[in-house]
């Protein structure tokens, strides 16, 4: 059974900046990732046997003579369009690419340009699940773009935040969290989780003594 919540946590991650490809002078318009990196991410986040995809459709929509290479050698320029259907668990996402292919002999240009259109299609359908996947370099901002460096950093940063959650949740008095709060680094506390996690668990405090204390005060009036 596939860990959505896990998947999840991994497809709002930023967009590693190492493997974003700038633009070509041939091919992608703008920046882009590669398909093996697609296919690659896609075996780690939804694992090896969690997805699937299918080719939906592939047409030839254009072929014509051109010349080939800095040579300008007669040959041919060929252009297909394909539809992938990716699918992960129950889900389903399709979207459609182009590949062009050039060379002097009809069926190699013709084999280039299928493999392209099939891969463009496959990592657009791909990219609508997530950051990794290239959904990152449609933001102008490319604010979910990160170097390594930043990413290790974050990464780190939950993983404390969730261990310093666990330790607030096991406290048993408002004094105790008090007491661990200080030891906590700045910018763990800065974190909205782990300060929703100290008011709660003293709320819960709060809950469980009050009865106590209600029960005192008839007492103390009884007495």
């Amino acid at each position: 059974m596939m860990d959505w919540g896990k998947i999840s946590a991994e497809l709002r991650k930023p967009l590693d900046s190492r493997h974003v490809k700038p633009p070509k002078e041939y091919g992608p318009k703008g920046s882009y990732i590669e398909g093996w990196h697609a296919i690659a991410e896609a075996n780690r986040i939804f694992g090896e046997g969690g997805w699937s995809y299918a080719v939906a459709g592939i047409s030839c929509v254009s072929e014509r003579n051109r010349e080939v290479g800095k040579a300008k050698k007669p040959g041919f320029g060929v252009t297909y369009t394909a539809r992938v259907v990716v699918t992960v668990g129950g889900v389903q996402r399709d979207d459609v690419g182009a590949g062009h292919g050039y060379d002097v002999d009809c069926g190699l240009a013709h084999e280039s340009a299928i493999k392209e259109a099939v891969t463009d299609a496959l990592k657009r359908a791909l990219r609508t699940f997530g950051n990794p996947f290239g959904l990152a370099l449609y933001d102008k901002e490319r604010g979910n773009v990160a170097d390594t460096a930043t990413i290790e950093r974050d990464a780190k940063a939950g993983t404390d935040a969730q261990a310093a959650i666990m330790e607030i949740e096991a406290c048993e008095t408002e004094g105790s969290i008090r007491d661990f709060w200080q030891m906590i680094p700045p910018h763990i506390r800065a974190r909205d989780d782990v300060k929703a996690a100290a008011k709660r668990r003293k709320a819960e405090i709060d809950a469980d003594n009050l009865p106590g204390v209600r029960e005192g005060a008839r007492n103390l009036a009884a007495g």
